[in-house]
């Protein structure tokens, strides 16, 4: 039976690292999650009587609303993280500005979903007016 690796690959026993189907998975699951979570956000947001900030607050403050935003930011930055990790992999040659960009990025993303949670938590516990 003929193998598929190359000479050299053969040679040397070299293979699939095998760690970017992880990331793949990992990528299609959240993708899979945002569509529901999405929907919902749209279609509960269009089915207010009004966009004003009383309603909108009061929308948010509901136990289930706030768990379902809280679900829908921190899918949303680990997505937009993971997409933005492949293209800075992929892209930015120079090691050690790849390396300080992921970090950078890493950074910005848990800010983000921090920030994006502590807001969603301060609403729905009554902190904002």
């Amino acid at each position: 039976m003929k193998s598929l690796r190359s000479p050299l690959g053969t040679v040397v026993g070299l293979g699939s690292a095998k760690s970017g189907v992880h990331h793949w998975w990992v990528q299609r699951l959240t993708s899979i999650a945002l569509v529901p979570l999405t929907i919902w956000f749209a279609v509960s947001l269009a089915s207010l009587p009004a966009l004003d900030h009383v309603t909108v607050i009061a929308w948010m403050a509901q136990s289930w609303t706030a768990l379902l935003l809280v679900l829908l930011v921190l899918v949303a930055t680990y997505h937009s993280q993971l997409g933005v990790r492949v293209v800075v992999e992929d892209y930015v040659h120079n090691t050690g500005l790849r390396t300080v960009t992921l970090v950078a990025l890493t950074f910005l993303h848990a800010f983000l979903a921090v920030a994006g949670v502590f807001a969603i938590l301060k609403v729905a516990f009554g902190g904002a007016s």
